[in-house]
């Protein structure tokens, strides 16, 4: 069962989240650049990692699942936000050049048709970024925030479900170091920082991006039917010096030029003679 939406906001609005809104959206800007221009999906509880490309694509929507819930976003502005059925989305296909996916697969019922479903609304240049809570992380155990409830993943994990639904896996980073305790909110930059040169593995979330697998198509050869007329009696008759060689005789040395055993005709007299 998935988190309701109301928890989910609640927890960014405290001190932690507030920090790891931070950390996450860091490294979701440095993998996407400039998202000028570009259609972007935000899928799951994404709406805190999405206000930097709010302000620039030109297009952005967030879609929450039905059993998760759904609230306004953003505050004070049109709404962007929708609830939907997290295997069936209601969106066209190849429509979105980006997709985040955060409190997505570890509560999901089926993560392979859900990741298969983000797929199909992927442009073919598309690229998403799944945030998932990592199994060797300290993150995984507290209950206290959304990244303790689900299943976490580890990056082989991760990688290989990506690949059963037709993705391929583009790269990888991780996040969170800070422990998940309110008094270690306030030193979060300084133990990104150390954590990730120290105890690299013991992050609390992993970020995969991929990008969705395009095979060239042949087009197949078919069969025709071809009408071929065979004559049943008559062949081609040898024709120039070959003819000498390829017609058998009786006996060779009846072989004349054409004319030389032909009698001489009478003449008749001209006239005047």
């Amino acid at each position: 069962m998935r988190r309701d939406v109301l928890d989910l906001r609640a927890f960014y609005a405290t001190p932690l989240g507030r920090a790891a809104r931070v950390m996450l959206a860091r490294k979701v800007e440095e993998a996407w650049g400039d998202t000028r221009g570009l259609d972007v999906l935000g899928l799951g509880y994404a709406t805190p990692f999405l206000e930097p490309a709010s302000r620039r694509a030109r297009r952005v929507v967030a879609a929450m699942p039905a059993t998760q819930g759904v609230e306004v976003w953003p505050l004070g502005d049109r709404n962007q936000a929708c609830l939907v059925e997290e295997t069936a989305l209601p969106l066209p296909n190849a429509m979105f050049d980006r997709v985040l996916a955060v409190h997505a697969l570890e509560e999901a019922d089926d993560p392979g048709a859900l990741l298969a479903e983000i797929g199909r609304v992927m442009a073919p240049t598309g690229r998403l970024i799944v945030a998932v809570a990592s199994r060797d992380g300290a993150w995984a155990g507290a209950e206290t925030t959304p990244f303790g409830h689900g299943r976490p993943f580890s990056r082989s994990q991760l990688e290989r479900l990506i690949r059963d639904a037709e993705l391929e896996p583009a790269g990888w980073t991780r996040a969170l170091y800070v422990p998940p305790m309110t008094f270690a909110a306030g030193w979060a930059e300084g133990f990104e920082q150390v954590g990730a040169r120290l105890w690299p593995r013991f992050a609390g979330v992993i970020l995969m991006e991929a990008v969705k697998q395009t095979f060239a198509v042949k087009p197949r050869g078919h069969r025709a039917r071809v009408r071929v007329f065979t004559p049943g009696v008559l062949a081609p008759s040898p024709v120039g010096p070959a003819a000498v060689r390829a017609v058998p005789s009786r006996k060779a040395t009846t072989m004349e030029p054409c004319g030389s055993h032909l009698e001489p005709s009478q003449s008749k007299p001209s006239l005047g003679s």
